[in-house]
């Protein structure tokens, strides 16, 4: 059966003071849709709609942000947050969560979506995302990635070459060549001028049964620990085989323990996967900074965005953002620059700036962060 997961459980902060250790981006309410303020997780959840069904998707976050999440999402169970009690990077949240899919259901299929991205128009990207189940439903090996279809030579963002399209999927899934880590502009614009590379979404679906042994072959040490995790799923002793085996397992993002070995084994022929893509032509924002999240607002003539009571003149390209009502930004002769406000905190950059945000952030004291 198909199966759904949203990873939730990054830090965000390069969207500091909104994002916080304690309350991370992803549940924070900061994207307007129609009329009303909702969070990144509770958009990526929209994703699954008409492709799975609601009591067979799930969320994969850090265990101190599960009241949030029962909070803005109460249609999850607590069955169905799986939480972390500490972050171990990308293969164990996903490995957790095949381990217990496989134990609930071993012919169980599950997509990975992330959090912190936003994909329009949905319905779009929804039939892809059949399509993928489709392509792993036909053949269990096949290892399924979503790739975006570049428009400008990111140097930000891993890539992906497509091979030979695969037959009957109207030219929109092709095997993988291989993949390429974040590039120098002269090759990003290489890939983009080739018509042969999309962007690596970091968004997949797979069999959990394949996936797992995808895990025990390249990343032994992980297997081991997920497995027995899973064995107590649904027992009395599940949390406290959770917390006493999780914090020990190895910290490896998905990339590298799985996709990049499984591609090796692909290019000389030896491979008990199919890595294959997707190519998505869809609207791709990864809402990472400030200036990413401007993208989600509506700018004013003079280039200005902004969220909560702002009073602009004579400024033009700035980003002002205030979660208090009660609480107004002016500005006045300023350009290009970032402003937010919180209750304990206040932001003020250029937004050239943005990505030193992170360097900011450690010098912070651990109350602000």
């Amino acid at each position: 059966m198909r199966y759904g997961m949203i990873m939730a459980g990054g830090s965000g902060t390069r969207l500091w003071p909104i994002s916080r250790a304690a309350r991370p981006k992803q549940l924070v309410p900061l994207i307007e849709r129609d009329g009303q303020l909702l969070s990144l997780l509770e958009i990526a959840a929209q994703r699954f709609a008409d492709v799975v069904p609601p009591e067979r998707r799930y969320i994969c976050t850090n265990e101190r942000f599960r009241p949030f999440v029962r909070e803005r999402m109460p249609e999850f169970s607590d069955d169905q947050i799986l939480g972390e009690p500490i972050g171990r990077d990308t293969v164990n949240a996903v490995g957790l969560t095949a381990a217990i899919l496989h134990h609930i259901d071993p012919a169980a299929i599950f997509a990975v979506l992330t959090a912190d991205q936003i994909i329009e128009p949905v319905p779009t990207f929804t039939k892809l995302l059949d399509l993928a189940y489709t392509l792993v439903e036909q053949d269990a090996s096949r290892l399924v990635t979503f790739s975006i279809k570049p428009t400008y030579p990111a140097t930000g963002f891993g890539y992906v070459e497509r091979a030979d399209p695969i037959d009957n999927t109207d030219n929109l899934a092709f095997t993988v060549e291989r993949f390429v880590e974040k590039p120098d502009e002269p090759t990003a614009r290489k890939y983009l001028s080739s018509g042969r590379f999309g962007w690596n979404s970091g968004m997949f679906v797979w069999s959990a049964a394949t996936f797992l042994d995808c895990i025990r072959r390249f990343e032994p040490a992980c297997y081991d620990g997920l497995t027995e995790i899973a064995r107590a799923w649904g027992t009395p002793d599940y949390h406290s085989k959770l917390t006493s085996i999780f914090p020990t397992l190895p910290k490896i993002s998905v990339d590298y323990a799985v996709m990049e070995p499984a591609a090796h084994e692909q290019q000389h022929g030896d491979s008990k996967t199919t890595i294959c893509t997707i190519l998505a032509d869809v609207s791709w924002l990864d809402v990472g900074s400030w200036p990413a999240l401007a993208e989600t607002i509506d700018a004013d003539s003079a280039s200005n965005r902004t969220t909560g009571p702002v009073i602009a003149l004579d400024s033009t390209g700035c980003l002002a953002f205030s979660d208090n009502p009660d609480h107004t930004i002016t500005l006045l002769g300023c350009e290009n620059l970032v402003v937010v406000h919180t209750p304990d905190a206040t932001l003020v950059m250029p937004a050239d700036k943005a990505q030193d945000l992170k360097a900011l952030h450690e010098k912070l004291p651990d109350a602000l962060k």
